[in-house]
């Protein structure tokens, strides 16, 4: 008896992030080749309501795209569908839009939907599984904070960021004497400043895992300076918590916290406690941009072909993961319960101690 071609949506939702492109093109040509039919639905969830917006993707509309930045679909972190709200907090998406959604789903004849997205993408993506609609999850985050998977696409692409800019600002340090201050990425995690300063050859590393104090990042500045090493780089996470400090943030309109300025506030203090000469440099979502590594873009691909490899065995409910070298499966559930973060004793934390790099702890 011949299979009846199936119909399956796939839609990336959440910050944009190098090697989406990548996931989708995976998908379509793994359906393409069991004869399925792949709708991409335009800016996230959002394209979900009625009357539905969205493209069909073929192989021929997604070849050469894999190299490429962003995504094709569109993405967006807001809306009607917004299911995580703050740091640990979640919120139940109205009833009405789910049913909505339902029966734009319903009226094209998708039979599952893959959701690329990061925590709040996968919450959202949970909510619909436990209400009825068949979904399938693959994890996207620069901050490889998501539980349940050994890292995600985009985070190398991130790193690789922070190691470029760490390699240009070593020469105008070096060439002043001066002190470089360089705030990434990750939100509550620390893992693109950790692994994007060993990388660029940072000298002190700041991390929300591990408070610093001011005192000791200017020891560590200073030192140098005694050793004759008279340029320093420093990296600071976004989420770095100072010892008995509060986190830098400012709340938006939607209660999720925004986070920043902690590189400012680093660089004042080395300043004023050194008397060297410091400047900040903040790469924002520069470390979103551009084209995904090679690691990346192979990591996406294998992604996308698992979410169907995963709708064709009908284990729905399912976030790709990917452990031990292998592209595996967990429930989304098991994702989205807590993040992953860094821990302090880690054999990586020991590794960049054992390096001469300071904590500031």
């Amino acid at each position: 008896m011949t299979e009846i071609p199936k119909r399956i949506g796939v839609l990336t939702s959440g910050g944009d992030c190098p090697g989406l492109n990548a996931v989708l093109r995976g998908v379509v040509r793994a359906a393409t080749n069991r004869n399925w039919k792949v709708f991409g639905f335009v800016d996230g969830f959002e394209g979900l309501l009625p009357p539905g917006d969205f493209i069909p993707l073929t192989t021929a509309r997604t070849a050469g795209i894999m190299h490429l930045g962003g995504t094709i679909l569109g993405t967006t972190n807001r809306g009607h569908f917004v299911a995580k709200v703050g740091e640990g907090s979640k919120a139940e998406i109205p009833k009405e839009i789910i049913e909505q959604a339902r029966e734009t789903l319903r009226r094209l004849q998708i039979d599952a939907v893959i959701a690329i997205g990061g925590d709040g993408s996968l919450t959202t993506a949970q909510q619909l599984w436990e209400s009825g609609i068949p979904m399938i999850g693959v994890p996207k985050t620069i901050d490889n904070d998501l539980e349940a998977t050994a890292t995600t696409f985009g985070f190398d692409s991130a790193v690789a960021c922070v190691a470029d800019a760490l390699d240009r600002l070593h020469t105008t340090a070096s060439s002043h004497k001066r002190a470089m201050v360089i705030e990434v990425m990750g939100r509550h995690a620390g893992w693109i400043a950790l692994y994007g300063g060993l990388a660029g050859g940072a000298d002190i590393i700041l991390i929300p895992e591990i408070p610093f104090d001011h005192e000791r990042v200017a020891n560590a500045v200073k030192k140098r300076d005694a050793d004759g090493c008279l340029s320093t780089l420093i990296v600071v996470a976004e989420g770095a918590r100072e010892i008995e400090g509060h986190l830098r943030a400012r709340t938006v309109s939607s209660g999720e916290v925004k986070l920043g300025g902690i590189g400012e506030i680093v660089a004042h203090e080395i300043a004023q406690r050194t008397g060297k000469e410091t400047r900040t440099c903040v790469l924002g979502h520069l470390q979103r941009g551009g084209a995904p590594t090679t690691l990346d873009r192979i990591l996406g691909t294998r992604f996308g072909v698992k979410a169907v490899e995963l709708i064709a065995e009908g284990k729905f409910g399912e976030m790709v993961s990917y452990q031990n070298y292998h592209v595996l499966s967990v429930p989304i559930a098991d994702a989205v319960h807590r993040i992953k973060l860094v821990q302090p004793d880690s054999q990586m934390v020991r590794t960049c101690r054992d390096v001469g790099i300071s904590f500031g702890d």
